[in-house]
């Protein structure tokens, strides 16, 4: 069976576009692939972390994994600390990767900003750690958003330099995978930003654990224009806040956005956004009523995570070793 491999770092609470983007995909892939998901608390801390807050958002996302329908019974789901192959397998992935593949990473120029200089290696690294994160298990399949495509493709040509320069397949080369509408969920305040758990105003973006009166004082706050919905997808060109909204609809409604297009064509957007409301709230509600069960029994989730790890080191141990045996070091 093909492989998936995927993760989100446990930084701040998970978020709609964490949900649409990713995670209920996944719960979709797990009926057809072999399926590893991780949450990569090792990119977390590329940035400064509180330990008692990085611990707690570690668990937070693995309850948020179940809730969402990710089944531990079928699936690996661990935090990527607790299976050193990663950095070890990252180190020797970092003395392949020419400088220059990694100066052409447009997310570091992005999260270091003016301060390029005084960030930390690992932010620089990243998408060394990435690579090894996909390759440790030969992950075959990769499900990335937009932003991401580019880090897989640098994963790609890795794969592709180690098996070079070693005379050898040993790496397969990791397919991306993207689905389904509303991929890109995008900035509540502004259309042409990606929603995101950085941006200063909560107002942005719709959190898993938000309630009911939380997601309708949001989305009724909601940058909008003057215009009524549009009745034609060409029109959303030139409207990136329609856009975004209508986009959020048809994901939720599993339809293609051409449907809830014809279906609110004209509608003012005060009504359409009570019906976007309704929609978040049927669908979010569930799965953080469940979360909330799940974080009120931390051994549970602790217990989910340690039967992961051991997977995951039973799936990366013999890769790890075939990859020493293959740079040519001497192991006990």
């Amino acid at each position: 069976m093909n492989r998936i491999f995927s993760g989100i770092q446990p930084t701040g609470n998970l978020h709609l576009g964490n949900y649409l983007g990713a995670v209920r995909n996944w719960v979709r892939l797990q009926r057809d692939y072999d399926c590893i998901f991780c949450i990569v608390d090792l990119h977390a801390i590329t940035v400064p972390q509180d330990p008692a807050e990085l611990r707690d958002s570690t668990r937070e996302v693995a309850a948020a994994y179940i809730a969402a329908g990710i089944d531990p019974e079928r699936c690996i789901i661990f935090n990527q600390s607790t299976v050193s192959g990663h950095a070890e397998l990252a180190w020797i992935l970092s003395c392949l990767t020419p400088l220059g593949w990694l100066n052409r990473m447009t997310q570091f120029k992005d999260k270091a900003g003016k301060n390029r200089e005084a960030v930390g290696l690992g932010l620089y690294a990243y998408p060394v750690l990435m690579a090894a994160d996909i390759l440790l298990y030969k992950a075959t399949h990769v499900p990335v958003g937009e932003d991401q495509k580019q880090h897989l493709e640098l994963a790609r040509d890795i794969a592709q330099a180690f098996n070079r320069q070693f005379g050898t397949e040993f790496f397969p080369l990791p397919e991306p995978q993207i689905m389904g509408p509303a991929t890109r969920v995008m900035s509540l305040r502004d259309g042409t930003r990606k929603m995101s758990k950085s941006d200063e105003s909560d107002y942005s973006r719709i959190n898993m654990g938000d309630d009911a009166a939380t997601i309708r004082l949001k989305i009724r706050k909601a940058k909008t224009d003057p215009l009524s919905l549009p009745d034609s997808p060409a029109e959303l060109e030139t409207r990136p806040e329609a856009a975004n909204l209508l986009g959020i609809h048809a994901a939720l409604a599993d339809e293609r956005i051409e449907e809830t297009i014809a279906g609110f064509a004209g509608t003012e957007f005060s009504k359409f956004k009570e019906a976007l409301s309704d929609r978040l709230i049927a669908t979010l509600g569930p799965i953080e009523e469940h979360r909330a069960r799940l974080m009120a029994d931390p051994g549970y989730i602790d217990g989910i995570l340690r039967r992961g790890g051991e997977n995951a080191r039973a799936i990366a141990g013999p890769v790890l070793a075939a990859t020493y045996d293959l740079v040519g070091m001497l192991r006990p």
